[in-house]
């Protein structure tokens, strides 16, 4: 189903040609939502810019467009106002069969992508040997919500993980662990993923102190390369037990991967080297195998080459980043190709998109695009650290989160002397604990740093995770107080907008497909949160100013069945956020 927006452009482009003629079949209406309820629902300010090109003054314009205009089925009479904006309100009536239509529809009146595309989306990316850390939270949190919304609407979505499982890093570990812990190179599990951190810490030390140590190092990376039956037993061992580690946090928060590290792309590195050489677009500079593209320079000014081998012959994230995109341009008919990485990486990915844009590896079909996001900050407004100084284990940031949103639980059943079992406060207390976590970050502009704080996300009020929870069990609560089972409402009952709080309510539950439409462009999820806590806010009002059960047919149905379909809109859009609802709380 279109949206009204969509309805009312389409419209008004028939009565721009009516009136103008055929030239003006694509004008824009210029169509927005109303600043003010007291002015209607929408208003069309195309006048001020055909007055100039039609060489007549803009009222005349607007009171033209009105007679060539036919939407009596969906508005009242336009009015125009100012110097010649015309006014729009929605009919009752328009928006009761509207809201008849989506309610009977299972996605919301939402439709899927006239031409779905193959998009891949690279996201999370921690490191083979080392922890997943608050730096990940915003990669994988933002990257699952962006494939949900873009799978939803029918893309086939795939969701890479393009893990640190190769290079120099495992040449120093794998030394330094023959000689302080051997058998970690031969024994699965050995050692704790967190002992295998500070022995990566050590060896990096050690790396960068002991020339040695350092040759040392870099033979076994050849080894490595070569395919050396021991080195590479004690690679596969090193990168099974980070995976399980890894795997453990995905699961709590729900995320699908599919792993493409950087051994993935290890084969294909020879020939990114050997085509941008027969392009003539390899330069050698200071012994290193070298890139420029126009418009990148460094802080003295001077060219910026992008490195693609090393002077001693070794490649690099830019190497394994050219190859990764012409293989899922070449391979995987990737038509949108999407990377979500801190903003500090913002310079890297524009340099290699430039550099494959001039090796002709990306064609006119293929998008491609970074997405950058900003910090995670603790309350002092500095990055996020434990008291230590230490970058703060995502795992411990989550099982913090679920502790607190328990404790608040069981406070609340206290102060409400209620009583629920074991397994209620915990599923109830880990759902609400990540949901937290989760939307705290995703209602945030992706791009700016945002503050971290348990206190704020919990908080039951305001534009958080768990107030939208709360909206979702009250409607629950009227199906067990009422004994309502939504999903056998008469499908016929005519739904009636009567006072101020239900028309308000039905124009937001309209606005949805707009809001998704918008997400797959800009892929800007916190704007979803926005819609969804806007929609919360007024369906409280109307459950405040509007009796449910107690109101006469057929008033009563038409209004559960605007309670079901606030419900089914918030568990929709919470579920493209990736995050649970519940039933009760």
């Amino acid at each position: 189903m279109n949206s009204i927006a969509q309805q009312l452009k389409a419209k008004f482009e028939k009565a721009f040609t009516a009136a103008f003629g055929e030239s003006y079949a694509g004008a824009d209406p210029m169509l927005a939502a109303a600043s003010n309820p007291n002015f209607g629902d929408f208003q069309c300010n195309a006048a001020m810019s055909l007055g100039k090109k039609l060489g007549k003054p803009p009222r005349t314009i607007a009171s033209t467009i009105i007679e060539n205009l036919d939407i009596t089925d969906i508005c009242e009479t336009p009015e125009i106002a100012g110097p010649g904006f015309i006014n729009l309100k929605l009919k009752p009536a328009y928006l009761e069969a509207q809201i008849s239509v989506i309610a009977g529809d299972s996605r919301l009146g939402i439709e899927p992508a006239k031409t779905p595309q193959t998009i891949a989306i690279d996201f999370s990316s921690p490191n083979i040997a080392k922890e997943m850390h608050v730096g990940h939270l915003r990669s994988t949190i933002i990257g699952d919500a962006i494939a949900r919304i873009l799978e939803f609407q029918g893309h086939d979505v795939l969701r890479i993980n393009h893990i640190g499982d190769w290079g120099t890093q495992f040449g120093m570990l794998i030394a330094y662990l023959r000689e302080v812990h051997p058998e970690a190179l031969t024994t699965a599990d050995a050692l704790d993923l967190g002992d295998l951190v500070a022995f990566y810490r050590q060896a990096k030390q050690r790396f960068d102190a002991d020339e040695t140590f350092k040759e040392t190092a870099r033979q076994e990376v050849v080894k490595l390369q070569a395919g050396a039956e021991d080195t590479r037993r004690a690679w596969k061992l090193l990168c099974d037990q980070s995976r399980r580690e890894f795997q453990v946090i995905y699961d709590l928060l729900d995320i699908q991967l599919t792993e493409r590290g950087e051994s993935f792309y290890n084969p294909l590195l020879p020939a990114v080297v050997e085509d941008l050489t027969n392009l003539g677009l390899l330069v050698e500079s200071d012994g290193a195998k070298c890139v420029f593209v126009d418009g990148f320079t460094n802080k003295e000014g001077e060219p910026l080459p992008l490195i693609v081998q090393k002077t001693d012959g070794g490649y690099n994230y830019a190497t394994t980043d050219l190859a990764a995109v012409r293989y899922r341009i070449q391979k995987d008919n990737a038509k949108r190709i999407i990377y979500v990485t801190d903003s500090g990486q913002a310079n890297h990915f524009a340099q290699v998109f430039a550099v494959a844009r001039k090796a002709g590896w990306i064609p006119e079909d293929v998008e491609i695009v970074h997405i950058p996001f900003g910090l995670v900050l603790g309350e002092d407004g500095k990055k996020l650290k434990t008291r230590s100084g230490e970058t703060v284990r995502l795992q411990d940031l989550l099982d913090e989160a679920i502790v607190r949103a328990t404790k608040d639980l069981e406070d609340r059943l206290e102060d409400e002397k209620r009583h629920e079992n074991e397994e209620f406060i915990a599923n109830v207390g880990r759902v609400i604990g990540l949901s937290a976590v989760k939307y705290a970050d995703l209602s945030q502009n992706r791009a700016s740093n945002y503050t971290f704080s348990y206190d704020k996300m919990l908080d039951l009020k305001g534009n958080t995770a768990p107030y939208m929870l709360y909206v979702c069990a009250r409607v629950h609560g009227i199906s067990r107080k009422g004994e309502i089972d939504f999903e056998n409402l008469d499908a016929s009952a005519k739904v009636i907008l009567h006072s101020d709080a239900e028309l308000v309510l039905a124009k937001h539950l309209l606005q949805f497909s707009e809001v998704i439409n918008a997400v797959e462009g800009d892929l800007l999820p916190n704007r979803i949160c926005q819609y969804l806590f806007e929609l919360s806010q007024k369906y409280n009002q109307f459950y405040e100013q509007c009796q449910v059960l107690k109101s006469e047919e057929p008033l009563r149905t038409s209004r559960l069945i605007l309670c079901d379909l606030t419900a089914r809109t918030l568990k929709l859009g919470l579920e493209l956020l990736g995050i649970k609802v519940l039933e009760r709380m």
